[in-house]
């Protein structure tokens, strides 16, 4: 009998090819429920994952068979890392595969914001035609804050070297990274020096909310905040009173705390809404990381990172 896989979210065709000539017979249900999956994974020996379900105990417990699970993209949150090592099932992702698309969004996003390209498209198909209004700032010569050096905060900072910047890189996992115009800083030293601080961390613990309004109060330089890692790393409501108060001069958002937009409260749309009224905030819904060669990418990254733990 030949070892299951189920894929249960969006996966380049790739990563399915690949498992089946390794051996495999896989199932492909991206619209599989928690439920669903749950009366099937004690026949599996490997689960691939996105962002949608969520992998318990209960799950874990009934995989009697799992060896393996592999998370397409970078977050493991979803994911009880602890339990199923200590039942001896490998957890792997690719963050590889998408780290350079999240880099170019991030860019991307930065420089709209900052030449104020939202608010100046939006007035222009309005029949609006406003020059100083829309005097934006150059890049060149800044200093970026980056939160989190790994895949796609390094990625984003090699983006960054032909602006003539100045980064400093804060990692809690991280040392000795430094070097010509990257600086390792604290978090005291991004909130004092900082033009531009951008969050490329994963949701844990130590991260959820980190930036709420003890880090809005520290800030010194009014900057730009980007976020294209977790929604729950930045307290919403409490960056729309930093925006309010004028600490901090735009902000670039791909990922909100709820992003489901269907299940809001009355408070959550009450914030949503007062947020996307500044005509110096940016939100896309995710998808940064979701271009189509990091889509092939991350499949291509994962089977390979299977393949060695087989």
């Amino acid at each position: 009998m030949k070892p299951q896989v189920i894929i249960t979210g969006n996966a380049h065709a790739y990563l399915s090819d690949a498992l089946t000539r390794e051996g495999y017979e896989v199932a492909y249900l991206p619209q599989i429920t928690y439920d669903e999956l749950y009366t099937q994974i004690s026949t599996l020996t490997g689960l691939v994952l996105t962002t949608r379900i969520l992998v318990d105990k209960k799950l874990l417990d009934a995989a009697i068979n799992l060896k393996w699970i592999g998370r397409l993209g970078s977050g493991m949150e979803n994911i009880d890392v602890p339990y199923a090592a200590s039942k001896n099932i490998i957890c792997v992702n690719s963050p590889e595969g998408n780290r350079t698309a999240v880099a170019e969004q991030a860019l991307g996003m930065l420089l709209q914001v900052i030449n104020n390209l939202p608010r100046a498209t939006a007035e222009v198909k309005q029949g609006i035609w406003l020059r100083d209004e829309n005097r934006g700032i150059e890049l060149t010569g800044k200093t970026v804050g980056i939160i989190g050096y790994g895949n796609t905060g390094a990625a984003f900072a090699k983006l960054l070297q032909p602006f003539d910047v100045t980064v400093l890189a804060y990692d809690k996992y991280r040392s000795d990274f430094g070097g010509g115009f990257i600086k390792e800083a604290n978090l005291e030293q991004i909130g004092r020096y900082a033009q531009v601080i951008s969050f490329h961390v994963p949701l844990t613990a130590d991260t959820k909310h980190m930036a709420d309004s003890s880090f809005f109060n520290m800030l010194q330089q009014k900057p730009y905040i980007l976020n294209t890692s977790r929604g729950k790393v930045i307290n919403t409501a409490d960056l729309l009173l930093a925006l309010q108060q004028d600490k901090i001069a735009g902000v670039a958002l791909d990922v909100l705390e709820n992003e489901n937009l269907k299940t809001y409260t009355d408070t959550e749309k009450e914030v949503l809404n007062k947020l996307l009224s500044y005509s110096n905030v940016m939100v896309t819904p995710h998808i940064a990381g979701y271009t189509h060669e990091a889509h092939y990418k991350m499949s291509e990254v994962l089977f390979k990172k299977i393949q060695i733990i087989q």
